[in-house]
């Protein structure tokens, strides 16, 4: 239901994965859950299957994909769970993804990540965060739109974070070759690029039925995406623990509840374009609170400006790969 417009349900911070799709029925219908190996990538593929669904784990290792793969039908009983390898970073990796899918599909949950990385750059000197986070999925959704439209219903659903609110997109050095290499700031920026694709995703695709949303999964104990933090000296203010209102530590299958409900639940049928936490649309942004979406990362002109930008990166690439 909506509240002043904004999209509510029954669910919340607590709810888990395996709740939010209880009663739902995904027989038929094909998923993809890139980084499905680990984290909340794992818990999201389960509760998809556990509904019936045909699920890729997209992963860059295939043998942790299948270990996966045989725990999720070990628990539930479903024995269409496909692994592919997948590299988000690496181009070529993404393109033949892209060319072995087959058929409609159905759900593509943008789940993968990594989170203030040491400064690396990808092949094609890219700041790897942005490669990964952004241009990864960038590349892997429009090289299957024409699977999702397909589809006829399909959902995309983009994994962003409550970090998108430290920073806007550099438009200007989204590489950070002009000024000094900042963790946090490429974290943020790549997440915000999260929010601006879905929103210029679901203007462009609204006429092929697919529905795009971005969610900020929560604050989540005991995943591999802060594998790189350490103790977060460097982080700015409003990433350490317990400095702001607004933020609980979830486990894992509360982490994945808000990525399923918008992968499977009827309840937000036909939402697009929006941003969520805790199972219902995030309000804006207010300082100080680590909460909502900030209005940058909603503006119809920088998503557009963004999407244009990730093209030509991508079209470089090719011709000079």
């Amino acid at each position: 239901m909506t509240e002043h417009g904004r999209i509510t349900t029954p669910f919340g911070a607590e709810t888990t994965a395996a709740e939010v799709v209880a009663g739902v029925d995904l027989t038929g219908r094909r998923a993809i859950v890139t980084g499905g190996s680990s984290g909340i990538g794992v818990e999201t593929a389960r509760a998809l299957a556990a509904a019936g669904a045909e699920v890729t784990l997209a992963v860059r290792s295939p043998e942790a994909g299948a270990k996966t793969a045989a725990d999720i039908t070990a628990t539930t009983g479903n024995d269409q769970i496909l692994v592919a390898p997948l590299d988000l970073s690496d181009q070529a990796s993404v393109a033949a993804f892209v060319t072995a899918w087959e058929g409609p599909l159905h759900i593509l949950v943008d789940n993968a990540g990594v989170m203030a990385s040491p400064e690396t750059r990808t092949a094609e000197g890219w700041e790897l965060q942005f490669a990964t986070n952004h241009l990864g999925h960038f590349a892997l959704t429009t090289g299957l739109h024409q699977a999702l439209k397909a589809a006829g219903d399909a959902r995309v659903v983009v994994v962003s974070s409550v970090g998108h609110i430290n920073g806007e997109v550099l438009f200007e050095d989204i590489n950070f070759e002009h000024h000094p290499y900042d963790p946090w700031a490429a974290y943020s920026q790549s997440k915000t690029a999260n929010v601006l694709f879905v929103a210029e995703a679901a203007k462009r695709w609204a006429g092929d039925g697919i529905s795009v949303n971005a969610l900020n999964p929560g604050r989540i104990a005991s995943t591999s995406l802060a594998r790189h933090i350490g103790a977060p000296t460097n982080a700015p203010t409003s990433f350490e623990p317990g400095q702001s209102t607004g933020v609980s530590v979830k486990n894992i299958e509360q982490g994945a509840a808000t990525s399923v409900l918008l992968a499977a639940s009827p309840l937000v049928e036909g939402v697009t374009g929006r941003y969520f936490e805790d199972c219902d649309e995030a309000g804006p942004h207010q300082p100080g609170i680590r909460r909502g979406v900030a209005g940058y990362a909603l503006d119809a002109q920088k998503a557009a400006r963004l999407w244009q930008v990730s093209l030509d990166m991508l079209a470089t690439a090719k011709t000079t790969g």
